[in-house]
């Protein structure tokens, strides 16, 4: 039998507790400079959000006619994904629903 320890399981222990000391540091010291960011509530439908300061990368307001802020969520992301661009690239004006009379 072969009494030598297998070093390659332990440097791979190694690393992964490296790591995890790294991510446990970083949190401290984070916590301790006061750069954590707090937690938000989600922002709701009232006039509340509508004065809500704006994202950041974010173009300006975008108007919804008759489409549900859900389903223009989707429609941003689909475009996104079809131009391979990220949402933060893009300006959308406003997002209206087009029936088949229109299209």
């Amino acid at each position: 039998m072969n009494q030598q320890p297998d070093f390659i399981a332990l440097a791979i222990v190694g690393v992964l507790l490296l790591g995890v000391l790294i991510a446990v540091l970083r949190k401290y010291f984070a916590r301790k400079n006061g750069t954590a960011a707090p937690v938000e509530a989600a922002p709701t439908q009232t006039a509340e959000a509508a004065q809500a300061p704006q994202a950041s990368g974010s173009a300006g307001k975008m108007k919804l006619h008759d489409v549900s802020p859900k389903t223009a969520a989707m429609a941003m992301a689909i475009v996104a994904d079809s131009l391979n661009k990220p949402i933060s690239e893009l300006r959308f004006i406003s997002i209206r629903e087009v029936t088949e009379d229109e299209v």
